[in-house]
């Protein structure tokens, strides 16, 4: 594929790299007049892909969106030395930005604690302080099923990969395992963990598929693998000496718990081997987020809403999008703490601290990974959401806007949009290119303690302290 870089002359010397910094061939001398279009043609013929891919180009941290003699005259950007140029590959596809609420769903009694869309987004399940689990039917907006099982504050709720299970965890340390074809618990609260549950997740659909192992946090300082068919705890993860806030099962088969005790640890999941132990937090550390963990959650579906017809299918598919989350990368890690900081980790290979993120002004109560890896956002009680560089942990921009502590946050598969829920009462949507709000979704009459946005990137769900299930469409 020829592409066509004559322009006007003193060219720029130029250098195309990957978001982690490698180079994409040799150097190339650029006419001023080149922009988007030209590096996107040129970047397709240098990675000789079989089809053209979109890229966005960054030039220190500013997405170039104009020929490059005047973004650099604008940026005032030193061509001295050779230009880097970082081409970040962009979904294929488009999530518009949701802007109506559709439904507003009651039946909880008390506040709503988590909601969460399955990983082929048809179904949506939330757990409320009114100690029951919900099941909601996405496409007439009504409850399927009501369940009250647990005996206390349903705090958190995690779907398997496949798709083929919920399991759900309260305040006084019982999990219940859930069938979501009959919407029914399958068998009798399981029960080891003598304080509340903190996190549940899954092991990821490409190391085992039908999924049948998952974990658990709690605040008793232990962490928890169980096996849905053997319904039992199978290996108990202790050392922490204080509560476990986090635990998140990585797509090499590691496990990452992060406690009140100022560390996170790193478990092997065959025997449950401490691998590591990463410090550095100088107070509680709150929340964890895997580079991979968008792909981990939603195994093998995507937005192409593929059905699949075996177990080995779900495998092979899920294995397939990991890798391509991956991309050549070690899987990173990135921490929220007491402590106002975050901490950007590559723990598969270093207990050092690649990057210290300061900057937020009180703590850090959520963090998360877009899914393409490129970016890290987090919400904070100082009423911010702040963007980050998922590789390099640099700060990139701060979005104010909401009034109050921001809770939780969520991310548009395609990673261009970032939804965010406040104790304010509001939600809002980001854009990650202009760095500005997108959209301003007023409608709960309390604080919005969870959001979840499809997989599919047609609705987002939101739920809190009215006791109110909201769908938001586009």
């Amino acid at each position: 594929m020829d592409v066509d870089m004559e322009g006007p002359k003193n060219n720029i010397i130029s250098m195309l790299t990957d978001p982690e910094g490698r180079n994409l061939g040799t150097t190339f001398d650029l006419p001023q007049a080149a922009g988007p279009k030209e590096l996107h043609a040129l970047v397709n013929a240098v990675l000789k892909n079989e089809e053209t891919l979109p890229y966005a180009f960054y030039i220190e941290d500013r997405e170039l969106l104009e020929p490059l003699g005047s973004h650099l005259l604008k940026h005032k950007v030193s061509v001295e030395q050779v230009l880097r140029i970082v081409c970040q590959p962009q979904a294929v596809f488009r999530i518009r930005p949701v802007t109506r609420c559709s439904a507003t769903i009651s039946g909880h009694t008390e506040a709503i604690l988590a909601v969460a869309f399955s990983p082929d987004s048809k179904q949506l399940a939330s757990g409320s302080g009114d100690t029951s689990v919900r099941f909601w039917d996405i496409n007439t907006q009504t409850p399927l099923q009501t369940e009250v099982v647990h005996k206390n504050w349903v705090l958190c709720l995690a779907w398997s990969p496949d798709g083929k299970y919920l399991v759900t965890g309260s305040k006084d340390g019982e999990i219940i395992l859930w069938d979501p074809s009959s919407c029914k618990p399958v068998g009798p609260a399981l029960k080891g963990h003598k304080k509340w549950i903190t996190a549940l997740v899954w092991e990821p659909a490409h190391l085992e598929t039908p999924c049948r192992r998952f974990a658990s946090s709690s605040k008793d300082g232990d962490v928890r693998i169980w096996d849905a068919v053997l319904r039992k705890s199978v290996i108990i993860l202790t050392g922490h000496t204080l509560a476990v806030t986090c635990v998140k099962w990585g797509g090499d088969g590691l496990i990452y718990s992060s406690s009140q005790d100022c560390t996170i640890k790193v478990w092997e999941t065959t025997q449950g081997k401490l691998v590591r132990e990463l410090k550095g937090h100088g107070h509680w550390v709150n929340t964890l987020a895997l580079s991979t963990e968008y792909v981990l959650r939603t195994g093998p579906f995507d937005h192409t809403e593929k059905a699949f017809k075996s177990a080995e299918e779900i495998k092979q598919a899920a294995l397939k999008r990991y890798n391509a989350a991956k991309r050549d990368s070690t899987e990173r890690l990135v921490s929220g703490s007491d402590d106002f900081t975050m901490i950007l980790w590559e723990p598969a290979v270093s207990k050092q601290v690649k990057a210290r993120m300061t900057g937020h002004q009180q703590l850090v109560n959520h963090v998360y990974f877009s899914p393409d890896g490129r970016w890290v956002a987090s919400g904070s009680f100082d009423k911010s959401v702040k963007l980050w560089d998922g590789f390099t942990g640099k700060f990139i921009a701060t979005f104010r806007g909401h009034v109050g502590p921001v809770y939780q946050i969520s991310w548009s598969a395609d990673s261009r949009l970032l939804l965010s829920g406040s104790k304010d009462s509001t939600m809002k949507i980001w854009e990650i290119r202009t760095l500005k709000l997108k959209e301003d979704l007023p409608g709960h009459a309390d604080e919005v303690f969870t959001v979840d946005w499809s997989p599919d990137g047609r609705k987002v769900a939101s739920g809190g302290k009215d006791r109110q299930l909201k769908l938001w469409m586009s």
